[in-house]
């Protein structure tokens, strides 16, 4: 196989799951490990790859955020995984918040037997708690149609109305210097409010997410409880906040 083609295949593999080990590099490409290994020292190189323990990590731009269609088709199984065990902690007669992440998406459908009530600025979400007949709150703002969010000033002020029993929140970023992070800096704000506006805070994170950080911080590990997948490497940040597997 060419080079470049090889590549190729590396780079795809890291922007549709994140990280990848390297026998999944060695077996997609049907290649050595010593040929993948100069591959990746090349690609590390460029500055599109991380190499990590057993594999590579795809190097973000912390200024880009992907849109609501390219998160949608990244590490799927993992988000619904981490969306069933989330909602177990969702109890009747609670006031949720969930952002407009496409993990807290996945929440909805096991919503549709509780009595709760849900406030959420994801365009997308709120179309889907309607179909489930949940009772729900959109916030008023600022569409940013790259995300489907809504942010800005008046979705401040909607959603400081607001005292949730619980929030569950994406992120792009799990550091351990830096916490919880993402690329935008109004839905920063937002974040960052929800967090403080309710009794419990949740983070859904897949594996795709730790030791990786973007432009802006929005809280700090400690906020939050972290609701991630198997895969995920949390030794390093496992005594700063607490960690929920979905298994």
């Amino acid at each position: 196989m060419l080079t470049e083609k090889r590549h190729q295949i590396i780079i795809n593999l890291l922007e549709e799951k994140g990280i990848v080990k390297l026998l999944d590099l060695m077996q997609s490409t049907d290649s050595s490990e010593s040929t993948i290994r100069r591959d990746l020292t090349f690609l590390e190189a460029q500055g599109i790859l991380r190499r990590v323990h057993g594999g590579a990590k795809l190097v973000e731009n912390k200024t880009k955020e992907p849109t609501y269609k390219e998160k949608t088709f990244k590490n799927v199984q993992s988000k619904k995984d981490i969306a069933k065990y989330a909602s177990m902690f969702i109890e009747d007669n609670d006031t949720v918040f969930l952002d407009a992440g496409t993990s807290t998406y996945e929440i909805i459908p096991y919503l549709k037997e509780k009595s709760v009530f849900v406030v959420t600025n994801g365009l997308n979400h709120i179309d889907a708690l309607i179909e489930n007949n949940i009772d729900c709150y959109m916030l008023g703002g600022k569409i940013k149609s790259t995300t489907k969010a809504v942010t800005g000033s008046d979705a401040i002020k909607s959603l400081n109305k607001f005292y949730f029993d619980k929030a569950f929140l994406g992120t792009n970023g799990i550091d351990k210097e830096m916490g919880f992070t993402t690329p935008d800096t109004d839905e920063a704000i937002l974040k960052e409010l929800a967090v403080k506006k309710s009794k419990r805070a949740f983070i859904l994170a897949d594996h795709s997410k730790f030791n990786s950080k973007t432009l802006v911080k929005f809280a700090e590990l400690d906020e939050a409880i972290i609701i991630t997948d198997s895969r995920s490497n949390i030794e390093d940040i496992k005594d700063i906040t607490e960690i929920k597997v979905a298994e």
